[in-house]
């Protein structure tokens, strides 16, 4: 009897302490996988920097509504949209008849007084010479002060005379080239070597000073203009190449581009700079008043 009662309760015992064992063990399993879960080192990727695009209008250096200097009415158009055109190559011209009239006129005023100075010029150097031998004649006693003083007078008259007469060829040359100027001006020339984008006047059509006639752009060197967030002062300076693309239509072509200029200060308005960048080598299908996409790579 006595032996059965130590051997229940040395079974008793036996499976309390198996199950405090499975008790520490259950309840020490976690603790421990979150301590190595906390000392082991996660690996962190970090984000993979990409392109940045910004947007802006292709411009050129070059590009200007030709207008007209006087007032007239269109006697010839010598140029239309889409014709290229070279510096000082004619575009149109005015009625330039009334011009060319007095142009004349006065080029034959101008050669009048020519001779004119030219008569006055010999008959002082003659009056002059007469009171040099008037003036050796009352030094020899051969001649009376009288004669001698009307010698002089004649001499200064005729220098008078002859500064009167230079003054009005200056006046006459003066006139001419006013005239040519404004024969010049029912000219309309092309300011720069490009290319006539629009045309706004006809012929017989009457113009007055300073209206438009064509507007004449450049095609060279090809421009882009844009502004990158306030963030990029600093890190995009002249000489930093970026890549252009056609903003509507393919954009598998990139051209590439330097940048020429970039603004020193942030509008405040924005929070951006401004950047102007030059296409290097061929400008293919862009042209300008398009707008492109400006590629950044590597910015983040």
């Amino acid at each position: 009897m006595k032996n059965a009662m130590m051997l229940g309760l040395a079974i008793v015992l036996l499976l309390a302490a198996v199950a405090c064992s499975d008790s520490r063990e259950a309840s020490s399993g976690p603790a421990v996988t979150a301590a190595r879960a906390e000392v082991v080192p996660a690996s962190v990727s970090s984000p993979a920097a990409s392109p940045f695009v910004a947007s802006g209008p292709i411009v050129v250096e070059n590009q200007v509504d030709v207008a007209a200097q006087r007032e007239g009415v269109v006697a010839k158009i010598l140029a239309e949209p889409g014709a290229a055109v070279k510096k000082g190559q004619l575009l149109a011209l005015l009625d330039d008849r009334q011009v060319a009239a007095d142009l004349d006129a006065a080029r034959a005023k101008t050669r009048s007084i020519e001779a004119d100075l030219k008569n006055w010029e010999a008959e002082a150097k003659v009056l002059q010479s007469d009171y040099e031998r008037a003036q050796k004649m009352w030094d020899a006693g051969l001649i009376t002060k009288e004669q001698l003083e009307h010698a002089r007078y004649k001499a200064e008259s005729d220098q008078w005379d002859v500064k009167r007469v230079q003054q009005l060829l200056i006046n006459a040359q003066g006139t001419e080239h006013s005239l040519e100027l404004e024969l010049e001006k029912t000219r309309i020339a092309a300011p720069f070597d490009g290319m006539v984008a629009r045309r706004y006047v006809r012929v017989g059509q009457a113009v007055t000073r300073n209206e438009r006639l064509f507007w004449v752009t450049a095609t060279s060197p090809i421009r882009v203009r844009f502004t990158l967030p306030e963030r990029f002062l600093g890190h995009i300076r002249s000489g930093s190449m970026v890549s252009v693309t056609a903003a509507e239509g393919a954009e598998d072509h990139h051209y590439p581009a330097k940048v020429i200029e970039v603004s020193p200060v942030v509008d405040p308005a924005s929070d951006t700079i401004e950047v102007l960048a030059q296409l290097v080598g061929e400008s293919g299908n862009l042209r300008p008043g398009m707008r492109a996409n400006i590629h950044l790579d590597n910015v983040r």
